[in-house]
Parts: structure tokens; C-alpha cells; sequence
């Protein structure tokens, strides 16, 4: 596993946009994700890409409202929320695989080896 922190939570009220950030310390990683738990709940994977060409996959519950990006000369993930809705509050996690998934599951935790600690997202009024 590589150290990988996230930064770049906090709250907004509805509507609202945040920017997450994680800075991982090793290259050589095929997929990326940004997955995220609320309490009470299962850990959900919200944005997965591609190292390698940069194919993206969204869960469909924020299609047309987050972009998942990478900058591989700064070892950066980013994901970008827009139209913040109550509904994704939560710890968002960033995430590392150094395999080659299926496009179907890279939003399922156990394709990833690496996470971060965690940033806290809180949307309310």
C-alpha cells in the first residue's frame, strides 16, 4: 500500500461545489476511484478512471454532476462535485489499483489495494 491523502472536504449548502484532491506517493497504478460512506452505510463507489487513457465511470447517481480527473506529473487524483445534494454527505476516500479491472467493476472497493484516510463531505441547508 502507498500513502495517499485526501484533501479538500467540508460543508456546502445545497447546490454547492466542492473539489477533493488526493496526493499518492508512487506511480505505477492502472485505476483510480473515489468512493465515499455515510454512516450506516456501505462504502459506494462514486468515480473510477483509467490511468492509462483516462476512460472514466461514474455511479449513476452523480452522472452529469462530478468529473473525476488525473494529473499524473503532480500524482494527483481530483473529483470535482457540482449541485451538491444532501444525499451525497459522507467520507469520501480516494483510491489505488495496481491491476487491470473490468470497466464493471471499477467502482467495487476489492479492485483497489491502496485508500486514503478519508475527507468528511457535509451538504446541508
Amino acid at each position: 500500500q502507498v500513502p495517499m491523502v485526501e484533501a479538500g472536504g467540508g460543508s456546502v449548502q445545497p447546490g454547492g461545489s466542492l473539489r477533493l484532491s488526493c496526493v499518492f506517493s508512487a506511480a505505477g497504478y492502472n485505476q483510480l476511484a473515489w468512493f465515499r460512506q455515510a454512516p450506516g452505510q456501505e462504502r459506494e463507489g462514486v468515480a473510477a478512471l483509467y490511468t492509462r487513457g483516462g476512460n472514466t465511470v461514474y455511479a449513476d447517481s452523480v452522472k452529469g454532476r462530478f468529473t473525476i480527473s488525473q494529473d499524473n506529473s503532480k500524482n494527483t487524483l481530483r473529483l470535482q462535485m457540482n449541485d451538491l445534494k444532501s444525499e451525497d454527505s459522507g467520507e469520501y476516500y480516494c483510491a489505488a489499483g495496481t491491476r487491470w479491472s473490468d470497466w464493471r467493476r471499477l467502482l467495487k472497493a476489492d479492485s483497489y489495494d491502496s485508500w486514503g484516510q478519508g475527507t468528511q463531505v457535509t451538504v446541508a441547508s
